[in-house]
């Protein structure tokens, strides 16, 4: 029999494969891990406390920094939040460039994390391909907000400004486009023999621990949770357009990985009915007031991000600042389920599975 001595093993917080300062301890038994304990907080910019002394308009720039791979869906929830204690009504014209742009937000940020879970697992080309198309839709969302990754487009009311002339046919271009290469991305991947080895049946874990973990988005529907936000809650003007909530039954690394590469088909479909709708003309942003104020009383509003439900709540005692603001973080509730992972796994599984998650750290620590 061989003998081994267990070891506490460091993974980050200085590690490329954990997605950002996260330190992960864990105690391993030869190659086999015992025990994990995932560290956080080494990001903490205490966005809820700095919103108490800042305005409503003024914290939106604080939401692009959370999550900031889908920074667009971020905007809009701390406005739909504010506009719904308020009870503005959104422009036609504002609501459209509002769901062109968290859906091609959320393409890319399904293509970044494509392409790290397969760098994570020592695939280098998937990476820069995913980042090649990624880069058109960093370079349209540019045109219509002025930043490239920390967007701040979305206003209490609309949004920031229009559309510059010629825009949305270049959305519409690059539907085709994105079609074509998810093709070739399976091709290039998903019937990968090595990939299906290091994927297939790793990560586990079944419908009820997702719902007990309060899992969300892709890492609740890969187990069979038919479950989108923008489905069975609808806001904003998602009710207008006809889409599927991709699912799959497996629960494991495989099956986030599909769940993923499918949204992007969807989110697809969504960017070409938003584009035939689109208004020739009209209003970009309701009448409000230039300072803010919401009423007296509480709000708590959820919408579907590319990794689950990020919800915001707003206690307001009438002033221009919130009393109190609270972001519900799909990452981090998704990271809960890690130790329950790990427990049992292979060493060499580690990375894959952490990878599989899709956190961003600046999300997890708020």
């Amino acid at each position: 029999m061989i003998r081994t001595e267990e070891m506490l093993l460091n993974v980050g917080p200085q590690h490329p494969s954990t997605h950002g300062v996260f330190r992960l301890v864990v105690k391993i038994d030869g190659e086999i891990i015992t025990e994990a304990k995932p560290v956080i907080g080494y990001l903490h910019r205490g966005t809820e406390k700095l919103a108490e002394n800042l305005q409503y308009t003024q914290i939106i720039p604080y939401t692009d920094r959370m999550d900031y791979l889908s920074a667009m869906t971020n905007n809009y929830v701390i406005c739909h939040a504010v506009e719904t204690m308020m009870g503005i009504e959104i422009p036609e014209r504002a609501e459209y460039l509002r769901v062109m742009a968290m859906e091609l937000g959320r393409v890319a940020s399904h293509l970044v994390s494509w392409g790290t879970f397969l760098l994570d697992l020592g695939a280098t080309s998937p990476f820069i391909f995913a980042f090649r198309e990624r880069e058109m839709i960093i370079n349209m969302l540019n045109e219509l907000s002025g930043a490239r990754l920390t967007f701040n487009y979305m206003r209490v009311g609309g949004v920031k400004w229009d559309a510059p002339e010629g825009w949305v046919e270049k959305v519409k271009e690059f539907i085709p486009y994105m079609r074509e290469q998810l093709v070739g991305y399976h091709q290039l991947v998903t019937g990968n023999e090595i990939f299906m080895n290091r994927v297939k049946g790793v990560g586990v874990y079944s419908k009820e621990d997702a719902i007990n973990y309060s899992l969300s988005g892709p890492t609740l529907r890969c187990t069979g949770v038919k479950w989108d936000l923008r489905k069975d809650e609808p806001y904003s003007i998602y009710d207008r357009f006809d889409f599927n909530v991709v699912t799959r039954e497996e629960g494991d690394a495989w099956a986030r990985y599909h769940v993923r590469l499918e949204e992007i088909e969807e989110s697809l479909k969504i960017l070409e009915q938003a584009v035939e709708q689109f208004p020739a003309e009209g209003e970009i942003l309701a009448k409000v007031p230039k300072i803010i104020k919401a009423p007296k009383g509480e709000a708590f509003v959820r919408i579907e991000s590319p990794r689950g439900e990020i919800g915001c709540y707003i206690a307001s005692d009438g002033k221009k600042e919130p009393y109190r603001l609270k972001f519900r973080r799909p990452s981090f509730y998704n990271l809960q389920i890690l130790p329950k992972l790990l427990k049992g796994e292979n060493m060499a599984n580690m990375i894959a599975i952490l990878g599989g998650i899709d956190i961003v750290l600046g999300e997890v620590d708020g």
